[in-house]
């Protein structure tokens, strides 16, 4: 850490000591970290093993946020009042990258913890619907293809489906759950289109709107950062249909039944090995300046490493291990806190 970064990092602490900054004093002697609630089950899990083993800490915060929301919190700048660590269930984005440059967060260390399914679930009880990416967009889209969205039952996207009423919970517009599904689902089965995937050449923020905007008639209801709150809304709507991250689907299989999109079902291995559709890379991004400054940080760090292994602590919470070389790639950078090349943001 830089000298310039050490006293901004220790102003900021006794600023919050002395009632200024909103951590408070006694609280900055502990990690905090926010973003992701599609990681936040991981970061908690580490958090726990963290405290126990190291005594001598105090046991981290974690607050489950939402990507983009912990995004602006943990770019916002450096110092006591500022997050060390970023939970994401997507990569930075070079706006992102570009704001925490502004604010004096000028180097971070991105660690990619292991991949996640975007699982659509429904209800055991459900009508086992078995969707395609093109489905998932005419059901969603606000303007499917740039036409007026008309469908009112699933039967109504695709003769093959039931005619039950589309109902669908998901993650808001600050969750990078949301994002990603937008990637890689609605996008997907809107470029289905062959004028839409023109379209994406000649006008990408024409494209995006049309691809990427969901619709706000009360089809698609969102939910908040709270995932558990998605299954609860399943288990009491039959006919509805849920969006997060494959932990919830594992953690509730005795309620749940993934739902196959182009015939996958979301599993541990279809995940892993990228067949399914809905995979994406999961990472946390920790503020270099900070690594000196908050105590057990580096420690926190070494301890999420030790623990995305297949035969990991992570994996019974629903973690789905990297495949080798990604891991090896990842823990080198985890113990040496290589920073991120900025031109790698998405």
């Amino acid at each position: 850490m830089t000298g310039l970064a050490a006293l901004t990092l220790a102003g900021c602490q006794n600023n919050a000591a002395s009632g200024g900054g909103e951590a408070g004093g006694a609280s900055r002697d502990q990690i905090r970290a926010v973003g992701s609630s599609t990681v936040y089950p991981f970061t908690t899990a580490v958090a726990e093993q963290f405290a126990r083993k190291n005594a001598g800490f105090k046991a981290p915060i974690v607050e489950s946020t939402g990507t983009g929301a912990g995004m602006k919190l943990f770019c916002a700048g450096v110092g006591a009042q500022f997050p060390d660590i970023e939970n994401a269930s997507r990569r930075i984005k070079k706006s992102e990258v570009e704001d925490c440059a502004k604010n004096g967060v000028k180097e971070i260390v991105e660690i990619q913890i292991g991949i996640d399914g975007i699982a659509m679930a429904e209800s055991k009880a459900g009508a086992a619907m078995k969707l395609t990416q093109e489905d998932i967009y005419k059901a969603l889209a606000a303007e499917p293809y740039g036409k007026p969205q008309t469908a009112k039952t699933w039967k109504d996207v695709n003769p093959a489906l039931p005619a039950v009423a589309i109902k669908v919970f998901g993650p808001p517009p600050t969750s990078g759950t949301r994002d990603a599904f937008a990637e890689l689902i609605l996008d997907k089965g809107c470029d289905a289109n062959p004028e839409m995937a023109a379209l994406k050449k000649s006008d990408s923020d024409k494209h995006k709107a049309i691809c990427s905007k969901v619709r706000e008639d009360g089809a698609y209801v969102e939910s908040g950062e709270n995932d558990n709150l998605i299954v609860q809304k399943l288990v009491a709507n039959p006919d509805a249909v849920g969006i997060f991250g494959y932990s919830f689907l594992e953690e509730n299989a005795d309620k749940l039944r993934g739902i196959a999109i182009k015939g996958v079902v979301p599993t541990y291995e279809s995940i892993a090995s990228y067949e399914y559709p809905g995979a994406r890379p999961l990472f946390i991004y920790v503020k270099s300046a900070h690594l000196t400054a908050i105590p057990g940080l580096k420690q926190f760090v070494a301890e999420y490493a030790s623990a995305w292994n297949p035969d990991g602590y992570l994996k019974r919470r629903g973690l789905i291990a990297a495949p080798d070389a990604v891991r090896a790639a990842n823990l080198e950078i985890a113990t040496k806190l290589t920073p991120f090349d900025p031109a790698k943001a998405e």
